[in-house]
C-alpha cells in the first residue's frame, strides 16, 4: 500500500508523528543537508521508496563525534542507508592541491560539515550503535571506491570501501531500482547476507566460502595484495572491471580482499523512459528542509533545471560515469518534461527561467544505439567515433526544446549543463544556429580539455580540429547580432601524458583564439577513472604502454600556464617559456627583447594578457 508522500521527508520525530509514523521503515543518513530536488541523492532515493510505500526518515550532516544526532530518529525497521552526499567526501573537502576547502555548497551558509571519509565515518557510527540493523551504503563516494583504488589524498592504494565499512550492501550507480528490491525482499523476511543476486551492488563474503561462483558469470581479477604491490597488476585489473560495466553483457566482478572477497553482481539494467519519467515526476518541492536557516549553495543554480536523460557515451577518461551512470542514455518523456516545466511556472520564485535542460552531456538527449538493447556499449571502441550504428540527431532535443518553450510561463530555456561540441559538428542539420538563438544565457559552455592530439587521445576527447570547425561555426551564429555570445572552454592542466610543451601550446591556442578560461581544471585523480589508473601507474591501462605523469612543480607549472593572465603564478610562466627553448615564442623575431606597451614583462608579450 502507497503512502502519501509528504511535503519534505521528515526529519525529526515530531515531523515522524504527525504523518502517524512510529517506527521508519528505512533511514538515509546523509553528507548533505536534505534538499527536496530531483538534483539531490538523498531526495531521490527517499521518494522513490516512498513511492513503493515504505515511510522514510533523514538523518542530515549529523555530528559523528557524537552519538546524539544518530539517534535522533530510533532504529529503523528494514535497513540504514547511508549516502555520503553527492560528492566523494574527499573531492568535496580537499582541493588538487590537497588543502582543505573553506567551504561546502552542500552545507547551510556553505560552512563545511561533513567528515573526511564520510561513507566509512557515519557506517562506522551507525553500526556501534545499532549493531543488528542491516546497512546499506550507496552515493557516488561508495560507488567508485567499490574495488581496490588508488587513493590521491593518502597517496597509496586502499582497499574496497566494503572490506573497510561495516556494511551489509553496497549500491553503485544510481540506486533507485537497488534500493526498493532491497527494501521489498528485507520486507518478505529475507535476511540482509542473502541479498547476493540484485544487479547494481556489491557484497562481500568470507574467503572460506569464496567458491569462484555467484549468481551471474564471474571474472576474477588480481587481488588487493597484487594490486597494491604492483603497478602493472593495476592497471589490468582496472581494465578488467572497466570492461565489465556493461548492464547487457557484463560479469561480475570478483576481488580478494586479505579478510574477505568483494564481488560486484553487474550493472543495473538501464531505466525505460516510463520508469525515468516516474522518478522525475515525484512530487519534489525544489527547496532545502524548512529546518535550515541559512541557504544551501548547490541548490540555487539548479533549483529551476531539468534533468533530460542518463548516461553519457562520451567515456572521457578523467570522468567516473562509465562506472556509475554508464554509457547507455537513458531519456525522458518529451512529455514528461513539459509536465515538469509547468509544475516549475506553479512555484514560488519561478521567474519565467529554465536554466538547464541537459545531463552529463545535454545534447546526447534522445541518441540511441539499436545494440545497447542487446549487447550495450561496445568495449573495443566509444560512441564519439563516427559509428554507424549510432546517428548523431539533435532532432529529438530540439523538439523538446521547442516544446519547452512554448510552455504558458516560460519565458526562456537555456542549456546551463555544456553540450559536446564534436556531436554538433557532425551532426548535418547543425542545431548551433537554433541553440544561439535561442538557448544560450550568453556563455555556451563546452569541454575541449585540451588541444594537444598526444593528451587528447589519452582523455578520449576529439582533436583540435574538431573544436576549431565547432567555433568557427559559432562565429558565423554570432555575425549580425547586436548582443554577442560567448564561448565558456574547459581546459585542463596536468592530465597524464601532458607535458609542459603541450601546456604552451594549449595556452598560446587560448590566446590565439581570444578564449577566456572562467574555471581552471587542474587535474584530480579521483577514484575509478582511466586517468586516475594512470596517474598511479604510469600505464595506459589498455595497452600497458607507459604515459608520462606531471607531478610536483611540472603540475604547477602546467596550471599556471591555464592561467597565464594570473600576475601570482607569472614566475611559473615564465620558467616554462625559458626552459622549453622556444625562443620564437618568448621573443618574437629572433633577439628582439623591446618590452610591449606598458611595459608588459616577456610572458604577457607571448602569450597576450
Amino acid at each position: 500500500m502507497k503512502r502519501r508522500q509528504p511535503k519534505f521527508l521528515p526529519m525529526t520525530v515530531a515531523e515522524a508523528k504527525n504523518l502517524r509514523i512510529d517506527q521508519f521503515d528505512v533511514i538515509i543518513v546523509s553528507g548533505d543537508a536534505y534538499v527536496d530536488h530531483p538534483s539531490f541523492s538523498t531526495a531521490v532515493i527517499g521518494r522513490v521508496l516512498w513511492d513503493a510505500g515504505f515511510s522514510v526518515g533523514v538523518i542530515a550532516q549529523p555530528d559523528w563525534r557524537s552519538d546524539d544526532d544518530f539517534h535522533q530518529l530510533g532504529s529503523p525497521r528494514l535497513f540504514f542507508a547511508i549516502c555520503p552526499g553527492n560528492c566523494d567526501s574527499l573531492v568535496n573537502n580537499y582541493t588538487a592541491a590537497r588543502k582543505r576547502r573553506s567551504g561546502d555548497v552542500y552545507s547551510p551558509g556553505g560552512r563545511p560539515r561533513r567528515p573526511d571519509r564520510a561513507a566509512t565515518v557515519y557506517s562506522d557510527k551507525v553500526h556501534s550503535l545499532f549493531p543488528d540493523v542491516p546497512l546499506v551504503l550507496g552515493g557516488i563516494e561508495a560507488s567508485l571506491r567499490r574495488f581496490a583504488h588508488y587513493d590521491y589524498w593518502s597517496d597509496s592504494v586502499r582497499h574496497s570501501i566494503l572490506a573497510d565499512a561495516p556494511a551489509d550492501l553496497l549500491v553503485y550507480g544510481m540506486g533507485e531500482q537497488q534500493v526498493r528490491e532491497i527494501a521489498m525482499r528485507l520486507d518478505r523476511g529475507e535476511r540482509a547476507d542473502s541479498l547476493t543476486d540484485i544487479r547494481g551492488t556489491v557484497y562481500r563474503i568470507p574467503p572460506s566460502r569464496y567458491d569462484g561462483t555467484c549468481a551471474f558469470p564471474l571474472l576474477e581479477v588480481p587481488s588487493f595484495s597484487e594490486v597494491s604491490g604492483d603497478k602493472e597488476a593495476y592497471a589490468r585489473a582496472f581494465a578488467l572491471h572497466y570492461r565489465e560495466q556493461n548492464p547487457i553483457l557484463g560479469k561480475a566482478v570478483a576481488q580478494r580482499h586479505p579478510k574477505t572477497v568483494i564481488i560486484q553482481n553487474p550493472p543495473a539494467l538501464p531505466l525505460t523512459t516510463p520508469e525515468l519519467d516516474a522518478i522525475y515526476e515525484l512530487p519534489y518541492s525544489r527547496e532545502a528542509h524548512p529546518s535550515y536557516t541559512l541557504p544551501i549553495p548547490a541548490l540555487e543554480p539548479v533549483k529551476f533545471s531539468l534533468t533530460s536523460h542518463r548516461g553519457c557515451f562520451g567515456a572521457c577518461a578523467f570522468c567516473a560515469l562509465t562506472h556509475h551512470q554508464g554509457r547507455i542514455i537513458q531519456s525522458r518523456s518529451i512529455g514528461s518534461l513539459v509536465r515538469e516545466a509547468t509544475r516549475l511556472t506553479r512555484m514560488p520564485g519561478f521567474s519565467g527561467v529554465i536554466s538547464d535542460v541537459g545531463g552529463p552531456t545535454a545534447n546526447m538527449y534522445g541518441m540511441e544505439c539499436p545494440r545497447w538493447t542487446t549487447a550495450g556499449p561496445c568495449p573495443d571502441r566509444a560512441c564519439t567515433e563516427n559509428c554507424p550504428n549510432l546517428p548523431v540527431s539533435h532532432q529529438r532535443q530540439m523538439a523538446l526544446l521547442r516544446r519547452l518553450r512554448e510552455v504558458p510561463g516560460v519565458r526562456r530555456v537555456f542549456i546551463g549543463s555544456g553540450v559536446r561540441y564534436d556531436l554538433i559538428v557532425a551532426d548535418p542539420q547543425n542545431p548551433l544556429p537554433e541553440i544561439c538563438a535561442h538557448h544560450v544565457s550568453g556563455h555556451l559552455k563546452v569541454a575541449p580539455e585540451h588541444i594537444s592530439r598526444a593528451v587528447t587521445t589519452l582523455m578520449g576527447k576529439p582533436e583540435k580540429e574538431v573544436f576549431e570547425r565547432f567555433l568557427a561555426s559559432f562565429k558565423e551564429c554570432q555575425e549580425g547580432k547586436e548582443k554577442k555570445q560567448y564561448i565558456l572552454p574547459y581546459f585542463m592542466s596536468g592530465h597524464p601524458g601532458c607535458t609542459v610543451e603541450d601546456m604552451i601550446d594549449l595556452a598560446v591556442f587560448i590566446r590565439d583564439h581570444d578564449l577566456y578560461t572562467e574555471q581552471v581544471q587542474d587535474f584530480t585523480p579521483t577514484p575509478m577513472t582511466v586517468s586516475t589508473c594512470m596517474y598511479y601507474t604510469g600505464l595506459n591501462p589498455f595497452t600497458l604502454e607507459p604515459v608520462h605523469v606531471p607531478k610536483g612543480r611540472e603540475k604547477q607549472i602546467q596550471r599556471a600556464l591555464l592561467s597565464y593572465r594570473d600576475a601570482k603564478t607569472r614566475h611559473l610562466v615564465d620558467e616554462a617559456l625559458h626552459s622549453s627553448g622556444r625562443r620564437d615564442l618568448l621573443y618574437g623575431k629572433k633577439g628582439s627583447r623591446t618590452p610591449g606597451r606598458r611595459g608588459r614583462n616577456l610572458t604577457s608579450r607571448v602569450l597576450g594578457t
